[in-house]
């Protein structure tokens, strides 16, 4: 900043009035004790922000005698060190193997209180479930299935029985040696290795 500059010199700034600063006097809290009482000491539990006002001598019997867990049970000191490791802040499960009321929605759609104006079981509420996906399969697998009759869903033992009820029909020993059927029989037999390559049998 170039402090010879011309706009420099039309900065002004407007100086508050310095206040005088009051110290405020306070005597020793301690019955009986006229002396100043310049150091503060912490009330205790569910007094948090008020302060005694002692002096030296009485300041440090106040600290030695201190117990915030004062008046509070094993099981209530033991929960309340453990809701200090997260700052007194509801948290929640995470990881892969989430157990059921993990979340919030979770919890809203069980009618938890947490949620009362019903806000997160509007916003994650599913109507229905998703519709199951079904498997997709490729070209010359879909061929195969075509081959011997079947749609993308058929199961593995139809396709089984399907199998040999086609080989039996066009088999030359079944129909007395006419060969009129073995392109059909090479097609179904192919078609059937393509099924058990593609792990559908």
């Amino acid at each position: 900043m170039d402090l010879n500059s011309p706009l420099f010199d039309r900065i002004r700034v407007k100086r508050e009035p310095q206040q005088e600063r009051r110290e405020t006097r306070f005597r020793c809290d301690s019955p009986g004790c006229e002396a100043e009482g310049s150091y503060r000491a912490p009330m205790g539990r569910l007094r948090e922000g008020q302060y005694f006002c002692f002096c030296l001598e009485h300041v440090r019997e106040y600290n030695n005698s201190y117990n915030y867990f004062n008046g509070m049970s094993d099981a209530d000191v033991a929960r309340y060190l453990k809701d200090a490791t997260t700052g007194h802040r509801p948290t929640w499960s995470m990881g892969v193997k989430r157990g059921p009321g993990a979340f919030r929605e979770d919890r809203a759609e069980a009618g938890d209180s947490s949620d009362p104006l019903g806000l997160y079981r509007q916003r994650f509420h599913r109507s229905r479930p998703p519709a199951e996906r079904t498997p997709r399969y490729s070209a010359v697998t879909m061929r195969a299935l075509n081959t011997l009759g079947f749609e993308e869903t058929a199961s593995a033992e139809a396709i089984k029985t399907r199998y040999k009820e086609l080989v039996k029909r066009h088999h030359p020993d079944a129909n007395g040696g006419d060969r009129s059927c073995e392109e059909r029989l090479r097609e179904i037999i192919h078609a059937y290795k393509t099924l058990r390559a593609a792990k559908l049998v």
